[in-house]
């Protein structure tokens, strides 16, 4: 999709520091951190959301989870914990619909959130 922000990161349209790529994952830092490790990792493939993922998608789901961890594992955020969060849909804080999973760490966090 064109007008997408990560489908244009995917692209190589829009610049992005890439941490992480495979055929089917991207992961990049996040441009507004939430804590000192705020990475987005997404699916390459245009998914508007969590909602929109199919029985077909366990497979690229189960990446995307992967490489949350390989994330956390290099950036030394694993002993201390970390977060990883999936906004789906305007109320739960979605503000780009392309399916992307957060990895938060590196500071406390509370329960609940929101």
């Amino acid at each position: 999709m064109a007008e997408c922000l990560f489908c244009q990161i995917v692209e190589g349209t829009i610049s992005a520091k890439k941490l992480y790529e495979d055929d089917h994952v991207v992961a990049f830092d996040d441009i507004n951190p939430q804590a000192r490790v705020h990475v987005l990792v997404i699916p390459k493939r245009h998914v508007a959301s969590l909602e929109d993922t199919q029985d077909s998608d366990a497979a690229l789901l189960g990446q995307l989870m992967v490489v949350c961890a390989k994330i956390a594992r290099e950036r030394g955020i694993v002993e201390s914990g970390y977060r990883v969060v999936a906004n789906t849909g305007r109320e739960a804080g979605q503000t780009v619909f392309h399916l992307h999973l957060h990895v938060l760490g590196g500071r406390s966090f509370t329960w609940p959130p929101g």
